[in-house]
């Protein structure tokens, strides 16, 4: 079995090839093709790849190419981890938006809109690509913002594209291990969009335990998101909000933190410069160097949030990623039929009533040999909804611009998220993002 990686000179790519290769089972992915716009990104991250497939019997095949037809052909799965415009460019939404007093995370506000802005024409590009010499492959996205950019590659791909994130397995995984309960054992209920959810209870053998966790303020407050929001707010909301949520909850707060020092994204781009840069020597044993990389990124994620809330360092278990066993639990099932369920972003249909069958959501799914499934969920509380259904109309604003070039689309975009106030801050956005990336240039 073939699987291509679009972005495949990212630096996360070794996570997944590092899934693939514990995965012994018949019918396994054997050739990996790496595909990326940046040569030496490629190579980078070859060299690492051969360090781990050293001394692993049958290691899947790596092969190289910046020919996207070439990449595709034959591929049974293509992973879609695109970066457009770079780290660079991520940490130019960042300095436009702080400029204007929002935020700018990558796939929050202001950032997340820029970041749409120019990721969606290419997706859209990919998408299509794919239905044309690969029209019975499954693609699996993790291009952020992840949901945005599914529902613009389903309007070519339907049900055969699949948005994956790793927040809600790692939220799930923390509440049950607090509760003490097996995750592999637990029902997640969990539903919204993608980096907008909630987890409204943790089902174990039929019973619902996160009352008791809502209950408890010591349980409360043992892990990262009852740090990071505080007990009394999780009780309010009768929920736990996935992590990306404490934007939106402590807006003032978040603005405050990520404007007063180095970006996310400038510190990211500053670090991977380096690796990239000694990787290339030869001499440099490039998976030793990649993991301490990859620890020093893992530890510093969301730091900015933590500080605010007073959540302190995160877990060791935290630290080792996720994204890549949710991609290979999906693979197997899909390929295998080994039927399972998984947090993912898909197509509506009926599962959100306040939202219509095309929109994509993040919502528990049974997988199996056709596809994604959404289960049927109970319908969101007042509050969510109201966020839900104002974001998604934001996103539906980028998908407009993108597909007409509108500048006045890009505008509403920006002035209809909850987190941007002002329509005069969104025609601003959109001059200063316009200014600092030439993909942009199509919007007139």
């Amino acid at each position: 079995m073939k699987l291509t990686i679009l972005g495949g000179g990212g630096f996360r790519v070794p996570l997944v090839y590092g899934a693939l290769l514990g995965d012994r089972g018949e019918g396994r992915v054997t050739r990996v093709a790496l595909h990326d716009v940046d040569d030496r990104r490629l190579h980078a991250i070859g060299r690492v790849l051969a360090a781990q497939a050293s001394g692993v019997p049958d290691a899947p095949e790596v092969t190289t190419t910046t020919d996207l037809d070439e990449a595709l052909r034959g591929a049974d799965f293509v992973f879609s981890a695109i970066r457009v415009g770079g780290l660079e460019g991520r940490a130019n939404d960042e300095r436009v938006a702080f400029a204007e007093g929002v935020l700018g995370q990558e796939t929050v506000g202001a950032g997340g809109i820029a970041y749409g802005l120019r990721t969606v024409p290419v997706a859209v590009g990919i998408a299509r690509k794919v239905a044309a010499l690969v029209p019975d492959a499954w693609v699996i996205n993790f291009t952020n913002p992840a949901g945005l950019v599914t529902e613009a590659m389903s309007r070519h791909l339907g049900d055969r594209v699949i948005g994956i994130c790793d927040s809600p397995v790692g939220l799930g995984r923390r509440i049950a291990r607090v509760l003490g309960a097996d995750p592999a054992r637990a029902w997640i209920d969990y539903a919204g969009l993608n980096h907008l959810g909630w987890v409204r209870g943790l089902l174990v053998d039929g019973r619902d335990q996160l009352p008791r966790l809502l209950a408890d303020p010591g349980l409360l407050g043992s892990f990262e998101e009852g740090r990071l929001f505080g007990a009394d707010w999780l009780r309010s909301l009768g929920a736990v909000p996935n992590e990306y949520l404490h934007y939106y909850y402590f807006h003032r707060e978040a603005v405050r933190a990520h404007g007063a020092g180095p970006t996310r994204g400038a510190f990211l781009h500053d670090q991977q410069a380096g690796f990239y840069a000694r990787v290339t020597d030869p001499d440099t044993p490039a998976l030793e160097l990649w993991d301490r990389t990859r620890a020093e990124r893992e530890a510093t994620y969301m730091a900015e949030n933590r500080e605010t809330a007073g959540a302190g360092e995160r877990e060791e278990e935290d630290l080792s990623g996720g994204y890549e066993k949710v991609a290979l639990a999906l693979m197997r099932a899909i390929a295998r039929d080994e039927r399972t369920t998984l947090i993912l972003n898909v197509r509506n249909r009926a599962t959100l009533g306040i939202l219509d069958a095309e929109a994509v959501v993040e919502v528990p799914c049974l997988v199996g040999a056709q596809g994604a499934h959404p289960v049927s969920v109970d319908p969101l509380p007042d509050h969510a909804a109201g966020l839900v259904c104002a974001v998604k109309a934001a996103d539906r604003a980028v998908l407009a611009a993108a597909r007409s070039g509108s500048r006045a689309e890009a505008v509403r975009a920006f002035a209809l998220h909850p987190l941007i106030d002002s329509v005069n801050v969104a025609r601003r956005l959109v001059d200063g993002y316009r200014a600092v990336h030439p993909g942009l240039a199509y919007l007139q």
